[in-house]
């Protein structure tokens, strides 16, 4: 699942180093809905704004946790 994510928000947002372990830091608003509609599209879940914290978007493990704590409530 994760280097599927990976790719994903690499092909919509293709300057964003998905590597780091301060992602939130290199967001802004625009990138940050980009990436919650690409993963609410592609896994059929919602996530809206109370999703987007920090926590949830420091990186690419926190994204997939993110993901997976939406598919298995």
């Amino acid at each position: 699942m994760k280097e599927d994510i990976r790719k994903m928000l690499e092909d919509v947002l293709p300057l964003v180093n998905f590597d780091s372990d301060f992602l939130f830091s290199e967001l802004d608003s625009l990138g940050v809905t980009t990436i919650l509609m690409t993963l609410s599209d592609a896994y059929h879940i919602t996530l809206d704004a109370t999703d987007a914290t920090p926590r949830n978007l420091r990186s690419l493990d926190s994204l997939v946790a993110l993901v997976e704590s939406k598919l298995n409530p």
